[in-house]
C-alpha cells in the first residue's frame, strides 16, 4: 500500500513538473510571438490552436467527457474567459513594456493570491509549517528574479503595463479556486475543455481586425513553432494537468509548484540566450525546492495522522 501511495506521489510530482517546464518555456515563446504578432492577434492564434486541438479530443473521446450542465455554461465562459483569456491578453500586452524581471515578480504573487483566496472562500486550512514553505519558496523566487542572472534589468516603460500583469495574477488566481469548486461536478479534463472553449468565444470580437490576416500570412516558421508550442504545450497540457492536480490536492499545495517557474526560465536562458546565472540563483532555486519539500511533507505527515 505504502509503495502504491509512494508511486502515485512520484506520478503526481512528475505530473506537476511537466506542467511548470511548459509554462517556464512558454515566456520565452511569448516574446518571440509578439516579434511578429500583436498582443491580441497572439492570444487569438494561440487559442485557435487550443481550440481546434480540444474539439479533436472532444469527438474522439466524448465519452471520457462529464456532462456539461446547462447551469453552468454562464459560470463556465466566466471562468475560461476571465481566468484564462484575460490573463493571456493582460500578460502578452504587459510582456511588450515592461522587463522580464518585473514581470516574474508580479506572477509570482498568484500562489500568495490563491493562499488568500483559498483560506477566504474554499475555507482550506492553512498551517505554519505549510505557510513556512510558501514564504521560503517566494523568498527563493524574489532572490532569483532580482539577483538570479547577471545584468537584470528592471523596467517599466508604461504603468498600465505593469498593471496588465498584475490583472493577469489576479484573474490567474481566480482560475484556481473558481475551478476547485466546479471540480465537484467535472473531471479536470472536461472542465479544462469547457472553459477554455466556451471562454474563447469572447476573442470572437478581436478577430475582426484588419492586422490579423496580415500578420498570419507573413508568419515566420519561428513565429508559427512559437504559437503551436504555446498552444498545444503551454496551454492544451499545462492547464489540463493543472485542472487533474487541483482535483486531488487543495490549491494552496500546488501553486506552491508554480514557483519552480521562475527557476526553470531561468535555466533555459542560461542555455537559450546564453544568460550567466549567479551564486544567488543557487540559493535563490535551493529555497524554492526547500519550500515545496516542506509544503509536501506536511501533507504527508497529516495523511499519515489520518490513516
Amino acid at each position: 500500500m505504502s509503495i502504491n501511495k509512494s508511486f502515485l506521489e512520484l506520478k503526481f510530482v512528475l505530473m506537476m513538473l511537466i506542467a511548470v517546464i511548459v509554462w517556464a518555456f512558454a515566456f520565452p515563446f511569448i516574446r518571440i510571438g509578439l516579434d511578429e504578432l500583436s498582443f491580441i492577434n497572439l492570444t487569438i492564434m494561440r487559442f485557435f490552436i487550443v481550440c481546434f486541438t480540444f474539439l479533436i479530443i472532444l469527438i474522439i473521446r466524448s465519452k471520457k467527457f462529464s456532462k456539461l450542465q446547462k447551469k453552468d455554461i454562464i459560470p463556465i465562459f466566466i471562468l475560461g474567459f476571465f481566468g484564462v483569456i484575460v490573463y493571456h491578453i493582460g500578460l502578452n500586452y504587459g510582456e511588450q513594456y515592461v522587463s522580464p524581471g518585473v514581470a516574474s515578480l508580479i506572477i509570482a504573487t498568484i500562489p500568495i493570491q490563491i493562499l488568500i483566496l483559498a483560506t477566504m472562500l474554499l475555507k482550506e486550512k492553512i498551517t505554519y509549517i505549510k505557510l513556512l514553505g510558501i514564504i521560503l519558496a517566494l523568498a527563493g523566487v524574489l532572490i532569483i528574479s532580482i539577483w538570479g542572472t547577471k545584468d537584470v534589468v528592471f523596467e517599466i516603460k508604461y504603468i498600465t503595463a505593469a498593471v496588465a500583469i498584475f490583472i493577469a495574477a489576479v484573474v490567474g488566481a481566480f482560475y484556481t479556486i473558481a475551478g476547485k469548486k466546479l471540480l465537484i461536478r467535472y473531471s479536470g479534463l472536461s472542465l479544462t475543455v469547457y472553459a477554455m472553449l466556451l471562454g474563447s468565444l469572447g476573442l470572437l470580437p478581436f478577430t475582426v481586425n484588419g492586422s490579423l490576416i496580415s500578420q498570419v500570412s507573413n508568419l515566420s516558421i519561428k513565429g508559427w513553432f512559437a504559437i503551436i508550442f504555446l498552444g498545444v504545450f503551454s496551454t492544451v497540457i499545462g492547464y489540463v494537468i493543472w485542472y487533474v492536480a487541483l482535483e486531488k490536492k487543495t490549491a494552496s499545495e500546488i501553486s506552491v509548484y508554480l514557483y519552480l517557474i521562475p527557476v526553470l526560465s531561468t535555466i533555459i536562458s542560461y542555455f537559450l540566450l546564453n544568460e550567466e546565472i549567479t551564486t544567488m540563483f543557487i540559493l535563490g532555486g535551493f529555497l524554492v525546492i526547500t519550500g515545496l519539500i516542506i509544503v509536501n511533507l506536511k501533507t504527508k505527515i497529516v495523511e499519515k495522522q489520518k490513516t
